[in-house]
């Protein structure tokens, strides 16, 4: 059996290497990947504190036995799948509206065409 210090540790891997992959990526779409790695990170340090080894599911019923799961970290995370998924969509879609913008997903190329126009004079309000 796997003990829960793994799940921690790779949960931390995980994090570790989405916010490195955010940080030093300079494409666009890879820093998504990277942030998306990061929140699976998340979900599973949030479900690796609410487990209960041996517990039973939380329904009240005649043979409802002690321990039992307590559901509100595994509420937490359906929420946070839902708000990550609205989130890398929102990425997605300004990543391609950049992308037909500028014609790169690169976030340096795309500062350097921003800071060029800002310092350009582009006058055309």
């Amino acid at each position: 059996m796997i003990e829960a210090y793994h799940y921690y540790f790779a949960s931390f891997t995980l994090f570790l290497v989405g916010m490195y992959m955010m940080i030093e990526n300079p494409n666009l779409i890879r820093k998504i990947i990277g942030l998306n790695l990061s929140q699976v990170a998340v979900y599973l340090m949030l479900v690796t504190v609410g487990y209960v080894d041996g517990a039973s599911p939380p329904i009240l019923s005649p043979g409802f036995e002690e321990p039992h799961a307590n559901p509100l970290l595994h509420v937490l995370v359906l929420t946070a799948i839902v708000v990550g998924v609205a989130l890398t969509a929102l990425a997605l879609a300004l990543t391609i509206r950049l992308y037909k913008e500028f014609g790169t997903l690169d976030a340096r190329e795309i500062e350097a065409a921003i800071a060029a126009d800002e310092t350009g004079g582009g006058g055309d309000d």
